[in-house]
């Protein structure tokens, strides 16, 4: 009986020690295929007059002299997201804090990690990343750092663009941290390192690109596996990028030039090809898609297509049923785009919506105008662009530049200071 008793004591202690989930899953910035394709189902088909019900918000992530951009994740029934404070008695000088609130929107914990971005368009542009019970955060001025996720308390860090001899990008970091395995991915783009692959426990390097000086860009990297070989894409300054996963070789230097030195889009995959895209209309590359090759430990892309007009300035796009939905950035002023994925076609075009970022969620596209915080529910249709519903967010600071989130049935808002919870599970 005691044995018995010691053995059912040890199962419980150690299944309880591993389970870390409680509560909806959206650990990474646009979630763990890297598409802004949640899981849900069971989703409000329209919201009718007014607003979804807003369930709460917090409006006290960082201070409105700098409005954020973070977007939010969630994992272990809490949610990280991340805003700028300015520091007492420092002229237009700020901190990037780190936020653990839970699933009711009440602040945990937060963590200073570091100078925060105080030039144009100040605060913080990256999101955190969730993995085993830590948080990862790489600032906008280059610290990388884990965090315990229940406590806020430190586990390691490193300043890695000034390991990396690295220049700042015109607007700071913008990219989240990815895991992959015993990795955590950074790309500093310095003149010693490029990428940075770290252990996530104790943040030592397991293996280092080497830099030419070209600087970072603003993408998140995109984990690929294909024909065996794993690749880890991410845009510097004027370049796609493919990284060999296990040893930090680099497989693919494909240009992209922008105005600006802006690639800030995350580059999408699916069944052999890379599409990537950047704003700036004629002054930028707008989209192509690349077929990816894989000859053992070594890669190559060729161009399938070039659409200029797809100039996606870092909204993301959606790739849904063979068809690809963004917006555009210069051309038509920002006008919303349908292409055929294989060969590039434009289906339609539509301005009902301004430019903004987009997301996606049981048969609906979640569009966010990042000028003036509309919200638009739309069905994707090839055919043509059938808004569904709409509202508007109040008006604030700075632009609506946070992508969206569904995540538990509930849709997730971020604006300057405020993260906004709405219900949209159908009744």
């Amino acid at each position: 009986m005691t044995h018995s008793l010691n053995v059912f004591t040890f199962l419980f202690l150690f299944s309880s020690s591993v389970v870390f989930a409680a509560g909806p899953e959206w650990n990474v910035f646009h979630g763990p295929k890297g598409d802004n394709i949640s899981p849900d189902t069971g989703l409000l088909r329209q919201w009718g007059e007014g607003t979804p019900k807003l369930l709460w918000k917090n409006d006290k992530i960082g201070d409105t002299e700098f409005p954020g951009y973070s977007g939010a994740v969630f994992a272990d029934g809490k949610i990280f997201t991340s805003g700028n404070v300015k520091q007492d008695g420092e002229e237009k000088k700020a901190h990037e804090f780190i936020y653990a609130l839970d699933l009711n929107g009440k602040e945990l914990w937060k963590y200073d990690n570091g100078p925060g971005w105080t030039g144009h368009y100040p605060g913080d542009h990256s999101t955190p990343t969730f993995d085993g019970g830590k948080v990862y955060a790489f600032s906008p001025q280059g610290q990388l750092v884990c965090l315990d996720a229940n406590t806020g308390k430190e586990i390691w860090k490193r300043q890695v663009k000034e390991e990396a001899d690295a220049k700042l990008p015109n607007w700071g970091y913008a990219e989240s941290p990815v895991v992959d395995g015993e990795k955590v991915i950074v790309c500093p783009g310095g003149k010693k390192v490029a990428v940075y692959a770290v252990d996530k426990l104790t943040g030592k390097t397991i293996w280092e690109t080497p830099g030419n000086g070209d600087l970072a860009g603003y993408a998140t990297v995109k984990v690929v596996e294909q024909d065996g070989l794993k690749i880890y894409f991410t845009m510097n300054q004027n370049k796609l990028l493919g990284i060999r996963a296990k040893d930090g070789k680099k497989l693919i230097e494909y240009d992209h030039p922008t105005q600006y030195d802006i690639n800030a889009t995350m580059p999408y995959y699916k069944d052999g090809k890379v599409l990537i895209t950047a704003g700036y209309g004629d002054q930028g590359t707008g989209a192509k898609l690349l077929k990816l090759t894989v000859k053992g430990d070594e890669a190559s892309v060729e161009q399938i297509w070039h659409e200029k007009k797809l100039d996606n300035q870092h909204g993301g796009i959606i790739v849904w049923d063979g068809y690809i939905y963004g917006a555009a950035h210069k051309y038509k002023g920002g006008a919303w785009l349908c292409l055929k994925f294989d060969d590039g076609a434009i289906q339609w075009e539509d301005r009902k919506v301004g430019q903004g970022s987009i997301a996606f969620a049981d048969g609906r596209l979640y569009l966010y105008a990042e000028k003036d915080g509309t919200v638009a529910l739309v069905k994707p249709n090839p055919e043509k662009f059938e808004e569904v519903s709409r509202f508007q967010l109040p008006e604030g600071p700075g632009m609506y530049w946070a992508h969206p989130v569904i995540c538990g049935k509930k849709l997730y808002l971020r604006h300057a200071t405020v993260l906004y919870c709405f219900d949209i599970a159908a009744k």
